[in-house]
C-alpha cells in the first residue's frame, strides 16, 4: 500500500508540473503569436529525461496522446457528411495520392543518395517523412475558420489520405522486415481486415449507436453523452488497433457515422475538451521523446535536414496543387501548411526499427528532424501572412475604375463590405442612385461578379469624394470596417461638404467615444441593433407581451444613450456603471420607456 501511495503521489506531482509548464509556455507563445504546438513541445523538452528529468518514461504519454489524435479525427469526421466526402473524392484520392507518392519518392531518393543507405532503409525513412502533422494542421485550420474553405478542404483531403496511407506503409515495412523469426500477416489480409473493420463500424453506428443515442437523449443526462462519445471513439480506435491498423482511422470512421446524427453537436461539445487536453499532452510527449543529445551533437546537420525536408515538401506540394488548378497563393499556402513531418512518422520509424530496417541512431536522428520541422510551421505561416498582406497592399489596381467614371448619385456609400452592402441595397431598393466606393480590389472584383459596380479608392480623401460627386450628394455613408475613421478625419469632410448629411459606422462603444463632438447625423455601432432585436425577440419567446417588450427596448436604449453621452464626456467606460442592468440589481421602473414611444432612437446608440 505504501508503494502504491508513493506511486500515486509521484503521478500527481508529475501531472501538476507537466500541466503547469504547458500552461506557462502555451500562454507565453500565444501572446507572441507563435502558436500552442511549439509551447507544448518546449514544455516536453524541458521536462523530459534529457533536461530536467521530471518524466523518465515519456512513451506512456505518447500512448495517451494518441487518444487525443483519435479524438481530433473523430471531431473532424463528424463535420463531414458522406455527401461532402463524396464531393472531395477527387482531392482525397487525386491530390492526396499524388502528394504521398511524389513526396515519398523524392525523399526516399534524397535519403538514399545522402546516406548511401540500403533501398529498404531509404524507403523506411522516406515514406514516413512524406506524411504531415494532422494534429498540428487541423487545429490550425479549425482555429482560423479555414476548414471549410477550398484551401482547407484540399489540406484536409491530403491529410485524410495520409492517414489512410499509414496502413499500406505498415504493410510495406512488414514485407521488408529483416527481423529474425518475424511473423506478420500477409498484406492482402491486412487490407481485408481494414475494409471489414470499416464496414463493421458503419453497421454498428447505424444499428447500435444511433438507437443508443436516442435512448440517452430521452434520459436527458448530459454525463451520458460524455460517456457515449468517449466510448464511441475508444471502441472504434480499439477495434482498429487490435487489427494492427491506425486508431485515428477508426475514430474518423466513427465520426463520419455520426455526421448526420441529430446529437452531433452535443457530442462535439462534450468530446472537444478531452481532445484539446490529450492532443496537448501528445505534443508534450513528442518533446519529451526528442533526443536532445542528437541535436546538440550535430545541430547544424539536424537543422539543415529539417529545413531541407520543409523545402522539398513545400515545393512538391506547391507544384501538385498548381497542376490541380489551385491559384499560386493557395498553392503556396497549402505547401507551407503541409511542409512539416507528422506524428505518424514516429509510429512508422518505430515499426522500421522493430523490423530491423532502421538503426536506433537513424530513428533518433529522423525523429529529431521531424520535430524540428514541426517547429517551423507557425513561423512559416506568420511569414506567409505578412507577405500576403504586403501583396494585397501592392496589388495592381490599374484595371479598376475610379469614381471619376461614376454617375452622380444622391448618396455615396464608402465601404461595400457586409455592412455597406445592406445599407446600399436598401437605398437601391427604392430606386435611389448610389455611388459605391471601396479600397479593397478583391471586394470590388467579387461585387463585379454579382453585377454591382464598385469604384476603387480611399473614400476618406476629400479629393476623391469630390471626384465621386460629393459636392452634389445629399448623403455620405461611411461603412468602413475597423476604427480607422475618427474625429480627425471626419471634421475636414464635414467642412468640405456641408450640404450632405453624414452617417458613420462605428466598431464599438470606444470608437463612438473617439468621435465625440463631431456633428454627424448618426453613428451606428456594428452589432448594437441586431443585439437589441435579439433581446426583444428573447423577451417575447419567454412570454413577455409585445407592448412590454417594446417598452423594455425603449428603456434600454434610453439608459444606453445616457451612459454613452456621459462616457464620451469623461472618456471613462466606467461612468454611470450603476445604470447597467445586472442579475439581482435594479429592474425597470414603471415609468421608464413609457413617454417616448414616438421618439426616434438616438443615432449614436444605434446599429
Amino acid at each position: 500500500m505504501a508503494a502504491e501511495g508513493e506511486q500515486a503521489t509521484l503521478v500527481l506531482e508529475q501531472g501538476v508540473i507537466i500541466l503547469g509548464a504547458a500552461l506557462a509556455f502555451v500562454t507565453l507563445y500565444r501572446r507572441v503569436g507563435i502558436g500552442a504546438v511549439l509551447g507544448y513541445l518546449t514544455a516536453g523538452m524541458l521536462l523530459g529525461p534529457h533536461l530536467l528529468g521530471v518524466v523518465d518514461e515519456p512513451q506512456a504519454m505518447i500512448a495517451v496522446g494518441d487518444i487525443g489524435i483519435a479524438l481530433l479525427l473523430f471531431l473532424v469526421g463528424m463535420e463531414l457528411h458522406p455527401s461532402r466526402l463524396w464531393r472531395l473524392r477527387a482531392d482525397i484520392f487525386g491530390l492526396g495520392l499524388a502528394q504521398v507518392v511524389a513526396c515519398g519518392a523524392v525523399l526516399t531518393l534524397l535519403v538514399g543518395l545522402a546516406r548511401e543507405s540500403s533501398i529498404a532503409a531509404a524507403i523506411a525513412i522516406g515514406m514516413p517523412l512524406a506524411l504531415s502533422s494532422t494534429a498540428q494542421v487541423l487545429p490550425f485550420l479549425r482555429g482560423t475558420g479555414e476548414i471549410s474553405t477550398r484551401t482547407g478542404e484540399r489540406a484536409f483531403s491530403v491529410l485524410l489520405f495520409q492517414d489512410l496511407a499509414v496502413v499500406p506503409m505498415l504493410i510495406i515495412l512488414a514485407a521488408l522486415s529483416r527481423a529474425p523469426g518475424a511473423e506478420s500477416r500477409p498484406g492482402w489480409l491486412l487490407v481485408l481486415s481494414a475494409l471489414g473493420a470499416i464496414a463493421g463500424l458503419v453497421l454498428a453506428g447505424r444499428y447500435l449507436l444511433n438507437p443508443l443515442l436516442r435512448v440517452i437523449g430521452r434520459v436527458s443526462e448530459r454525463e451520458l453523452f460524455v460517456v457515449a462519445g468517449l466510448f464511441t471513439v475508444l471502441a472504434a480506435a480499439a477495434v482498429m488497433h487490435a487489427l494492427g491498423l491506425s486508431m485515428a482511422l477508426g475514430a474518423f470512421v466513427a465520426g463520419v457515422m455520426l455526421a448526420d446524427s441529430p446529437y452531433r453537436h452535443e457530442l462535439e461539445a462534450d468530446v472537444d475538451p478531452f481532445r484539446s487536453i490529450l492532443l496537448g499532452l501528445f505534443f508534450v510527449a513528442v518533446g519529451m521523446n526528442l533526443d536532445l543529445a542528437v541535436i546538440v551533437d550535430r545541430p547544424l546537420v539536424i537543422l539543415g535536414m529539417a529545413l531541407a525536408l520543409v523545402a522539398v515538401k513545400a515545393g512538391v506540394i506547391f507544384g501538385i496543387a498548381r497542376v490541380s488548378g489551385a491559384r499560386t497563393g493557395q498553392s503556396l499556402r497549402l505547401g507551407l501548411l503541409l511542409s512539416q513531418g507528422g506524428e505518424f512518422a514516429f509510429v512508422l520509424f518505430a515499426a522500421g526499427s522493430a523490423a530491423a530496417i532502421l538503426s536506433d541512431t537513424a530513428v533518433s536522428t529522423y525523429s529529431a528532424v521531424v520535430t524540428v520541422s514541426m517547429v517551423t510551421t507557425p513561423f512559416l505561416m506568420m511569414v506567409y501572412e505578412r507577405l500576403a498582406r504586403r501583396r494585397r497592399d501592392r496589388a495592381d489596381t490599374s484595371h479598376l475604375e475610379g469614381p471619376d467614371a461614376a454617375p452622380s448619385g444622391r448618396a455615396i456609400v464608402i465601404g461595400y463590405g457586409r455592412f455597406g452592402q445592406t445599407v446600399a441595397q436598401m437605398l437601391m431598393a427604392k430606386g435611389i442612385d448610389v455611388v459605391l466606393i471601396d479600397s479593397k480590389p478583391s471586394q470590388i472584383e467579387v461585387s463585379g461578379a454579382f453585377g454591382v459596380q464598385v469604384y476603387y479608392g480611399d473614400g476618406t480623401r476629400i479629393d476623391l469624394l469630390r471626384r465621386a460627386g460629393a459636392e452634389d450628394a445629399q448623403l455620405l455613408l461611411f461603412c468602413i470596417d475597423g476604427v480607422a475613421l475618427d474625429a480627425h478625419k471626419l471634421e475636414p469632410i464635414l467642412e468640405a461638404f456641408p450640404q450632405a448629411e453624414v452617417l458613420v459606422r462605428a466598431f464599438d462603444r470606444r470608437h463612438v467615444m473617439h468621435m465625440d463632438g463631431v456633428e454627424v447625423a448618426g453613428i451606428y455601432r456594428e452589432v448594437f441593433e441586431s443585439a437589441v432585436s435579439m433581446g426583444r425577440d428573447a423577451l417575447r419567446a419567454l412570454g413577455v407581451a409585445e407592448a412590454e417588450a417594446r417598452r423594455v427596448e425603449r428603456a434600454y436604449r434610453e439608459r444606453d444613450a445616457e451612459r454613452l453621452a456621459e462616457q464620451s464626456k469623461s472618456g471613462d467606460l466606467a461612468t454611470l456603471k450603476e445604470r447597467i442592468f445586472r442579475p439581482g440589481g435594479d429592474m425597470l421602473d414603471d415609468n421608464e420607456g413609457v413617454f417616448d414611444s414616438d421618439k426616434p432612437a438616438d443615432p449614436a446608440s444605434a446599429g
